[in-house]
């Protein structure tokens, strides 16, 4: 017998304070119930303790693709890129690290090359110019202030998912875009250039998800920011120094895919879909990404990138994400790749010499196969 000291118990005390807690619960519950019909407020927490659940239900298949495949997924920069700094590794991470490397053979462990931060500064100094710098930070700054967004939309949006599994999906996203946050900024940092302000387009869109309601934030953040996201790391992941970008897109993809896998359980309702205030709303978001092509033309230029070929690729791809989600716009999605092309080539003509149209909606951007391969899973739900 674990506990031999026995206390004696007042069975009268207990069933009166039992009777007492269970009238109480009524009432509490029935009020909020009522101030919740009337628009009063009521219950916030969107829990059903009965079940020891969330609304919604277990979610276990969300749990499963999301929180169990994210965890599993988990990188830490301090293994990934030791030279940015970070200390995020457990003990027992470092000493596999430590074992691994032991076990190389003297050319392998030359290969893995484990830099320091100067050296990395240095390495990035050789390889690019001081405007070849400048150009990537500042593209990359296009999305890097985008995260900051995406860790306040996700903590958001945790709050307003159903089921359980839903909930520790946002969660996880919650972690993954604050670790996106620090690790892209210490990335920008270690190029010794000026990390330039947010333009009035990326503020405009960004401010705009943010304000939005309920499960349009699945479409603001998950599908349009996200995707944006997922095609920047594409366009990049395979330049020397940002190798790590590759990690950042493993994430992203995870990221777009949750409102196709949370629609599946979870799915809107047809006039959700169709509302037009919603349609034109969801366009008026996309507008201000479009206005960032001729805003970042110089610095894309500068690295050999079309901005209207990477424009179109996004719009292609954000686009098949929202209509295959149940996001809708005003126009069928061929009318949308037509007009934008329509668009990109009548700027083009007017701006450079010698143009032909192209059809820029039929570019893939993203440079390495096996990254285009996770974006046709996620855009296009192919196998």
């Amino acid at each position: 017998m674990h506990f031999p000291n026995k206390l004696s118990t007042n069975e009268r005390a207990v069933h009166l304070s039992r009777r007492a807690e269970a009238v109480a619960n009524r009432l509490v519950r029935r009020a909020d119930k009522v101030r919740a019909r009337a628009g009063l407020g009521g219950r916030k927490a969107a829990y059903d303790d009965a079940n020891y659940e969330f609304v919604g239900g277990p979610g276990e298949t969300l749990r499963r693709r999301h929180y169990d495949k994210s965890l599993r997924l988990l990188w830490k920069a301090e293994a990934h890129a030791p030279w940015l700094g970070f200390e995020d590794c457990s003990k027992e991470e470092r000493a596999l690290l430590q074992m691994a490397e032991q076990s190389m053979k003297p050319a392998e462990r030359d290969a893995l090359d484990r830099i320091t931060q100067d050296e990395f500064r240095a390495m990035l100094k050789s390889t690019y110019t001081e405007r070849e710098r400048q150009a990537i930070v500042n593209v990359l700054t296009a999305i890097g202030h985008g995260e900051a967004y995406a860790w306040l939309v996700s903590a958001e949006l945790l709050g307003q998912v159903q089921s359980t599994g839903a909930r520790t999906a946002l969660t996880m996203q919650v972690l993954e875009e604050a670790k996106h946050f620090v690790v892209l900024r210490a990335l920008m940092r270690s190029f010794d250039v000026p990390i330039p302000r947010q333009s009035a387009w990326e503020y405009l869109l960004l401010e705009n998800v943010l304000k939005l309601d309920g499960l349009e934030k699945l479409f603001g953040m998950n599908v349009l920011v996200e995707g944006i996201a997922l095609s920047f790391f594409g366009l990049l992941a395979g330049a020397p120094g940002l190798e790590i970008l590759q990690m950042f897109h493993l994430d992203e993809a995870r990221h777009a895919a949750l409102p196709s896998n949370y629609l599946a359980e979870f799915p809107m309702s047809e006039w959700e879909k169709k509302n037009p205030v919603a349609r034109t709303r969801r366009l008026k978001l996309v507008l201000p990404a479009l206005l960032l092509m001729p805003q970042l033309e110089p610095d894309l230029n500068e690295l050999g990138i079309d901005a209207y070929e990477f424009g179109g690729s996004v719009v292609a791809k954000i686009s098949a994400l929202a209509y295959r989600n149940g996001f809708y716009l005003p126009m069928p999605r061929w009318a949308l790749l037509l007009a934008l092309d329509a668009v990109f080539n009548g700027w083009c003509a007017a701006t450079r010499d010698e143009h032909r149209w192209t059809s820029f909606t039929g570019f893939d951007s993203t440079k390495l196969e096996a990254l285009r391969r996770v974006e046709r899973r996620v855009f296009y739900g192919a196998a």
